[in-house]
């Protein structure tokens, strides 16, 4: 294929998780804003209701991401990521505008539709065609652009309510939307191009670029992966996924019922937590980018030291080791790991990209459904602070086995590739 700069379509897909950044905390941020608009007047019930509307997002997510990915492959990305903009502007157009409790958890299910069915499906795989020679470190970007805006809307969102116009919180990701979107429309896209161009093979077989990058990249390998190889590509997911929502959810309550923090010194084990993974998405880019390190000698450097992290938080119960090992876990469990065992996943199962992530973010999304179900589950048969001292040992458990399935991983890698995946490329 002619080289072409696709740095529009790497603009677009950063443009797209800053909003979803937004969108992912903007009921939670507006809370009370939203089930006073809803028409609840007892805040239990209200915060209950905005539950609710959140869990219908993590169900859009996982009802639709599979499907999507495997349509990306079949329509292209462009296509994919205009709709999957309109779908955000029609989420925060009802969110901003509605007094009624179901057409916000509609709302919310759209907007779940739109990142993982159409957004996922489509601008994961396509920053990585964008840049195919610094594929890891352009997809973890995602990360950091979903960490600045987690960083800077709750601000905004404060600032806005207690001058008394909550709703440009809203406006703020519905414009975004738009810009998104028309973005979406006019960016060029590696995929799409790749669909179009057919190249003739040396064996005089006529397909498209897209077809035959795929096939060069299966060539590489000297013997196929087993089954039990790419089931462990994508199970990492999972385990990454339980492990991050453990820390990113329930880092406070633990701090403040086991660990004995003040609320304050708690709620700032997440700010510690998000500024280790910001670092880390920085730290780790210019290693896959500039010294070309092997994402898989990544994830295996990341799921050792997120045990040793794990390990401190459950054995030490002193204020600055539990302050270090949440700054360790957010570097180490959320700086991009999850977007890196995406890489390592393409990489064991070339071609499909689309379909190769809505399989990895199904059972990401299995994992923000299973963890949060245990723990309520467990503080109602034995209270809570058992039942988190039980949910950091499950964490614990969730970072060894997937120290060893990474091993493993390198084990089989220079089987497959012939080279190690701990040597620099």
């Amino acid at each position: 294929m002619k080289k072409k700069n696709y740095i529009l379509s790497i603009v677009t897909v950063y443009m797209c998780y800053f909003t979803h950044g937004i969108q992912a905390l903007i009921l939670s941020q507006n809370k009370e804003s939203f089930f006073t608009q809803w028409g609840y007047t007892d805040p239990k019930a209200g915060a209950a209701a905005v539950s609710l509307a959140i869990t219908a997002t993590g169900f859009g997510k996982l009802l639709s991401v599979w499907a999507g990915g495997v349509y990306s492959d079949r329509v292209g990305r462009k296509k994919m990521a205009v709709i999957g903009g309109v779908l955000y502007i029609a989420c925060f157009a009802l969110l901003l505008f509605t007094k009624n409790f179901y057409v916000a958890c509609a709302a919310s299910f759209i907007a779940g539709v739109a990142t993982s069915g159409f957004w996922d499906a489509s601008l994961y795989p396509a920053v990585q065609e964008a840049t195919p020679k610094y594929a890891s470190s352009a997809l973890i970007g995602i990360k950091l652009f979903v960490s600045i805006s987690g960083i800077i809307y709750p601000i905004i969102a404060v600032h806005f309510a207690n001058a008394g116009s909550w709703h440009i919180n809203v406006w703020i990701p519905l414009i975004f939307s738009v810009i998104c979107t028309i973005l979406a429309m006019i960016a060029p896209f590696a995929y799409d191009d790749m669909m179009k161009e057919k190249v003739e093979t040396r064996g005089g077989e006529e397909m498209s670029a897209a077809e035959l990058e795929a096939r060069e990249a299966r060539s590489k390998m000297l013997v196929q992966p087993s089954s039990l190889t790419k089931f462990i590509t994508v199970f990492y997911a999972f385990l990454c996924m339980v492990i991050m929502y453990g820390a990113q959810q329930y880092t406070k309550a633990f701090g403040m019922t086991n660990a004995g923090l003040t609320e304050m010194q708690a709620a700032a084990l997440t700010s510690v937590y998000t500024f280790g993974s910001i670092i880390a998405v920085i730290f780790w880019a210019i290693m896959m980018g500039k010294l070309r390190w092997n994402p898989l000698k990544v994830l295996f450097i990341d799921s050792i030291f997120t045990t040793l992290a794990l390990l401190l938080v459950v054995l030490i119960r002193n204020v600055t080791i539990i302050y270090v090992a949440i700054a360790l876990l957010g570097f180490f469990a959320a700086g991009g790991a999850l977007q890196t065992g995406l890489s390592v996943r393409q990489e064991f199962n070339p071609g499909s990209k689309g379909r190769n992530t809505g399989i990895y973010y199904t059972w990401m999304g299995l994992a923000t459904c299973f963890l949060p179900f245990i723990v309520s589950s467990m503080t109602n048969a034995v209270g809570e602070m058992a039942a988190l001292n039980i949910m950091m040992g499950l964490l614990l458990v969730a970072a060894i086995l997937a120290t060893i399935m990474t091993y493993y991983l390198t084990m089989q890698y220079k089987k497959i590739f012939g080279k190690s995946a701990l040597k620099e490329n």
